[in-house]
């Protein structure tokens, strides 16, 4: 069932004619493969890899609906998935691939919610498919990339602050919140993390803003990145001393031998995807948990 929830977007300092960062353009035809099978069950304690996602998600005890939320007229069809607690939870904010609002980004927000948080997963292409659809509408992957390619900055911005107006105002909320975000999420969630009021962000997987503006991070930020994932990977030592000489907070992991996309290819590259996820995934957790509490 679909609910409509009014809610005012934020006016936001990023032109609307910028091209979103596109931090994992490059990788979208290599990550389109079939993954590799899963060998064994899902371990209840880490997201499902991409093969187990559905499964995952069908499994559920928790409560799961799709909202659209209104975002300038246009209504942004959003997953939220509620924890099952006593208080009130912070929200953190899924952002998803240049894959758009997939099974195995909600299953990330099954996850989340499973840890104790609001977990809100907002498809960033509503009405640019056909008839105003989202990723759900479109045919291909191929047409979904392009899709999030075409996103600006500004349209993203003005999405994501809607989003987290309505989610850290609903009465299980407690008012903080988070983004983590994934490739192309990842960096997103990275320039997010300029937005005032947000707690924190984790980055996976994705390239930070120009040097020039790290000066304006408002929430510390936590990256995780494949060690055999150079085009991105390459990146983190310039961004860490660019963080440091900026005064911002910036913790960063490279997993030896994981490739990029390891969180939802888990049982790719010999067992190092799977090793990188049993180390990020709790670390994430304990981020999260220090900054929304």
């Amino acid at each position: 069932m679909r609910l409509t929830l009014a809610c005012a977007a934020l006016l936001l300092a990023f032109p609307a004619s910028a091209p979103a960062q596109d931090a994992h353009a490059a990788h979208a035809a290599e990550a389109m493969q079939q993954p590799a099978a899963s060998p064994t069950p899902k371990n209840p304690k880490l997201p499902a890899a991409e093969d187990q996602a559905k499964a995952a998600l069908n499994a559920s005890p928790r409560h799961g609906e799709y909202i659209d939320v209104p975002v300038a007229g246009t209504p942004v069809h959003t997953w939220i998935v509620y924890p099952e607690r006593k208080e009130k939870a912070p929200v953190v904010i899924v952002i998803h691939e240049i894959f758009g609002l997939s099974d195995w980004i909600r299953g990330v927000a099954d996850q989340l919610a499973s840890e104790g948080f609001i977990a809100v997963a907002p498809d960033l292409i509503s009405g640019k498919g056909p008839n105003g659809g989202g990723t759900d509408s479109v045919a291909t992957r191929d047409d979904v990339v392009k899709l999030v390619r075409e996103l600006t900055p500004g349209e993203v911005d003005t999405r994501m602050n809607a989003i987290r107006a309505w989610a850290t105002t609903l009465p299980a909320a407690n008012g903080k919140s988070a983004t983590i975000g994934f490739c192309w999420g990842g960096g997103t969630s990275f320039r997010y993390a300029m937005q005032p009021g947000l707690n924190a962000a984790v980055v996976y997987y994705g390239t930070a803003p120009d040097a020039s503006a790290l000066g304006g991070l408002q929430a510390p930020v936590l990256g995780f990145y494949g060690g055999d994932d150079a085009r991105v990977t390459s990146t983190v030592a310039p961004t860490d001393a660019a963080m440091k000489a900026a005064g911002k907070s910036y913790e960063s992991h490279v997993f030896d031998g994981a490739g990029h996309g390891f969180l939802r290819a888990q049982n790719d590259r010999n067992g190092a995807n799977m090793k990188a996820t049993e180390e990020a995934w709790p670390r994430t957790l304990e981020f999260l948990r220090e900054h929304t509490k």
